[in-house]
């Protein structure tokens, strides 16, 4: 499998706003729940949202309200828009599959979250 490319990080006020785009080569794409992840320093991955073929969402405590995931199909794309960011959003951004890592992971998308 190749590995997924995000795209979108950089720094950010708080408060702020961005898109960050997760393109994923591979015919399985459509038939996979893809979903973001987050590691912060030192802590362990976790999951911030999640999109099934069908479009079904579901989002982490910390992150309703605020972010909003979709997927485009026909670019095998995913994207996670991040609103009213918070310092403690920082960290890396990754996209695989879900429930079980099917992808080697990418090299993720760096968001920092500062003023």
């Amino acid at each position: 499998q190749v590995q997924p490319v995000e795209s979108g990080g950089g720094l950010f006020q708080p408060g702020g706003s961005l898109v960050l785009s997760c393109a994923v080569s591979g015919s399985r794409f459509n038939i996979w729940t893809m979903a973001w992840y987050r590691q912060a320093p030192g802590n362990e991955r976790e999951m911030v949202a999640r999109i099934t073929p069908e479009n079904n969402l579901a989002y982490a405590d910390f992150v309703k309200g605020r972010f909003s995931l979709s997927r485009d199909g026909a670019k095998k794309t995913i994207y996670l828009q991040l609103n009213s960011l918070k310092p403690e959003d920082t960290g890396v951004y990754y996209c695989n599959t879900w429930p079980y890592w099917e992808l080697p992971w990418g090299q993720g998308a760096q968001v920092t979250v500062s003023s």
